[in-house]
């Protein structure tokens, strides 16, 4: 009969620890939730992804405004001025037909490619931010020589419409060489 009681004994529910394990597993639940809820509403998380956006529009509009075709000129002088506003899209605009002579006269084609970039400055709220993106610049001439030529370039962009694009663009002092 000892064994018949130990039997019974065993096989009933011993609350406590079904209790003590559904409390963690509850605890673990509401921390980890709580934990996605401040990161998905962190103001940081929202600071990076513009800053992200603002990288990223900014090398492949510098990218834009290095590449040009010749035999393709009207579709690479769109593409650059859809990638600037302000003045820079303003001087792009009027200069277009004088440039665009200059440039089928040479026969060149120049295509660029991002080596990096970094975000240097970014002011949110203002929609602006400046760039430092450096790139390869390949020149085909019209007699087939290439030339390849490193550059860095400093790219001002402001926010328009919802879209970062270039707003000035200049060459980066090099080494020791004042900027200006």
């Amino acid at each position: 009969m000892t064994r018949a009681a130990r039997v019974r004994t065993a096989l009933r529910t011993r609350p406590l620890p079904a209790l003590l394990l559904a409390l963690a597993a509850g605890g673990c639940a509401a921390w980890t939730g709580y934990d996605w809820y401040r990161a998905a509403h962190d103001d940081r998380t929202a600071y990076a992804v513009q800053r992200d956006a603002a990288l990223a529009a900014g090398e492949q509009a510098v990218q834009n405004l290095n590449t040009l075709d010749h035999r393709d000129l009207n579709q690479g002088l769109d593409l650059w001025e859809s990638s600037t506003t302000g003045e820079l899209h303003d001087q792009l605009e009027s200069g277009r037909t004088e440039f665009a002579e200059q440039v089928k006269t040479a026969k060149t084609v120049t295509t660029a490619r991002v080596l990096s970039g970094a975000v240097t400055e970014l002011d949110d709220r203002a929609g602006r931010a400046r760039v430092l993106v450096a790139l390869r610049v390949t020149v085909k001439a019209s007699d087939g020589a290439k030339t390849d030529k490193d550059s860095r370039m400093l790219g001002e962009l402001t926010r328009t419409g919802g879209r970062w694009k270039l707003s000035a663009l200049g060459q980066a002092p090099v080494g020791g060489a004042p900027a200006g």
